[in-house]
């Protein structure tokens, strides 16, 4: 028998681009590497208060970086992130509370589908411009991800239950108490020990503390067995 998968843990907001690079890499490698991906919806304002943390963006010199940052890394990660035109707008007054409710409670009732809807949520607002604070662009987000209209409806209309809302600060306080400061965070669990690594940069370290290969950001594709 092979070694037991390795539990691996994201937590992201999909308010925070640099958490999109990190979920795409992972669900690369979590064919590649011997982990058990585990998606774990939270909330980034939640965290920044918790930590007393500011913003990049909210620092010009950050928030310049952050732009030509980004437009490096889409080309690296092979993934479409670009600064929504309304950036200041979408991310200090909008936010991402809605969305990651509905995550939350996509992750409590038809976990199978996080990954796409999350991916379709990221899309939205880091490639595509779009909102996905109204209820009708959280939904047209799901169907795309390939929800039924009649699921993702349902599943919207739990978004206010305590359950959902409980999920979701538990979720939160989790990555507080692992030591989280922002979003994304990867906690791996190795041999008896937890470790916390903050950012999209450190998934050549994680590799290491796999005892894994890092090929870059875009893995090949892993052959098929026979």
């Amino acid at each position: 028998m092979g070694r037991l998968a390795r539990v691996v843990e994201l937590y992201y907001d999909v308010l925070s681009p640099y958490s999109w690079l990190s979920f795409e890499v992972l669900c690369r490698y979590q064919h590649v590497w011997n982990v058990d991906l585990q998606l774990r919806p939270s909330y980034i304002a939640g965290i920044m208060k918790d930590s007393g943390n500011r913003p990049p963006a909210q620092l010009p010199r950050k928030a310049l970086y952050m732009v030509n940052d980004l437009r490096r890394l889409r080309q690296h990660f092979q993934v479409p992130v670009q600064v929504p035109e309304d950036f200041f707008s979408v991310v200090f007054e909008k936010g991402s509370l809605s969305a990651m409710r509905f995550l939350t409670a996509v992750c409590l009732e038809c976990p199978e589908m996080l990954e796409k809807v999350s991916r379709e949520l990221w899309m939205r607002i880091w490639s595509l411009n779009e909102d996905i604070t109204e209820p009708q662009s959280i939904l047209t987000a799901a169907e795309k991800a390939g929800m039924s209209a009649e699921q993702a409806q349902e599943i919207l209309g739990k978004i206010s239950t305590p359950r959902v809302k409980n999920q979701l600060k538990e979720t939160t306080e989790a990555a507080c108490n692992y030591g989280a400061f922002g979003l994304p965070i990867t906690v791996a669990h190795v041999d008896s020990q937890t470790h916390m690594l903050f950012g999209s940069d450190r998934m050549e370290l994680l590799a290491y503390l796999l005892g894994e290969k890092w090929m870059g950001p875009v893995p090949p594709a892993p052959k098929a067995r026979l």
